[in-house]
């Protein structure tokens, strides 16, 4: 990457790989866009506010800054698409048709990821092999399925460098989640600290895959750094880094907090699409054409997770 555009900026992943790639490749190499701002991103390098559903400006921009690379990350989430359906279709396929057209004309390397959601109930629920049966119950799900197939097709047709991984959850102490089913992930260390008490959202005994936040953005510059000769998926690796159940991470949280009450409040529209997800998946071929790999599992991630919330003030009086 020599000059990178990051759509989606201000979101929960936006909002830390900004950062990261600004300390990594210096800020005047990265342009963050969305179309909300947030005053850590404007305050601390470029920043361009856009729709990604307007391609006119999104080309424009590419061209002013001369960017090589786009990472694309705008979308509409899993639990918050299901609330509206058509607009989830329209913003996460109308702005990535968007951003391939842009890199088509202007040659540069797309970064956007997929999700554990572009699997059905119908696909295989345990170590989820990287080619199986997608067939999604989300409208989330959908368009991931359909990104994935639409990514290919670029590079495939239009030598297009396209890359990307389908995320599990992902859990981070610097942003507020954004409406996904595994976000029960995140608000559970936040409220152990706050109130030392949780109800998940999200039903006993349900296993999900899940990543800590800076695994994930690791796994996204070695992706996009990595020898496209030896990549064969391309747009949709299967990455992970643990896999827990909510009483699990609730008796993980418990070694640190013993006096964190936890119980069950179960949201039956975040529970079916948990439902129709794997347990877990393989991760081997991401491992083998581009050597993705992981620090955190869910100890060390529930002590750092702990420390950084409390440096941020969560849970003191």
């Amino acid at each position: 990457m020599k000059k990178v555009l990051i759509t989606g900026a201000s979101g929960q992943i936006g909002s830390e790989l900004t950062s990261k790639l600004r300390s990594e490749y210096g800020v005047d190499n990265v342009v963050a866009t969305d179309i909300r701002s947030t005053s850590e991103i404007i305050n601390n390098g470029l920043f361009e506010t856009l729709d990604v559903m307007d391609i006119n400006s999104m080309a424009s921009i590419a061209k002013k800054y001369n960017v090589d690379t786009i990472i694309h990350l705008a979308s509409l989430l899993s639990a918050i698409g299901e609330q509206n359906p058509q607009f989830a279709w329209k913003l996460n396929m109308g702005g990535l048709s968007n951003v391939l057209e842009v890199c088509k004309e202007l040659n540069c390397k797309l970064f956007t990821p997929s999700s554990i959601a572009a699997f059905g109930s119908n696909s295989p629920k345990n170590l989820t092999p990287q080619d199986t049966l997608q067939r999604p119950s989300t409208m989330y799900g959908v368009t991931k399925v359909a990104g994935e197939l639409l990514c290919d097709y670029y590079f495939n047709k239009f030598k297009v460098d396209t890359r990307g991984v389908r995320f599990p959850g992902l859990i981070s102490y610097v942003t507020p989640p954004g409406g996904g089913t595994t976000d029960y992930a995140v608000d559970i260390y936040y409220e152990a600290l706050k109130n030392k008490k949780y109800d998940s959202f999200i039903a006993k005994g349900t296993q999900m895959d899940m990543m800590y936040m800076p695994d994930a953005l690791d796994a996204i510059v070695d992706l996009i750094e990595a020898d496209s000769s030896k990549l064969i998926h391309r747009n949709a690796f299967n990455i992970t880094a643990m896999n827990f159940d909510p009483d699990e991470i609730s008796n993980e949280i418990k070694k640190h907090i013993p006096e964190f009450e936890f119980g069950y409040n179960v949201d039956p529209i975040r529970q079916s699409i948990a439902e129709s997800w794997p347990n877990s998946i393989d991760p081997t071929c991401a491992i083998n054409e581009w050597g993705f790999k992981v620090n955190y599992d869910l100890s060390k991630m529930t002590i750092d997770m702990l420390e950084k919330l409390k440096i941020k003030g969560i849970g003191c009086n």
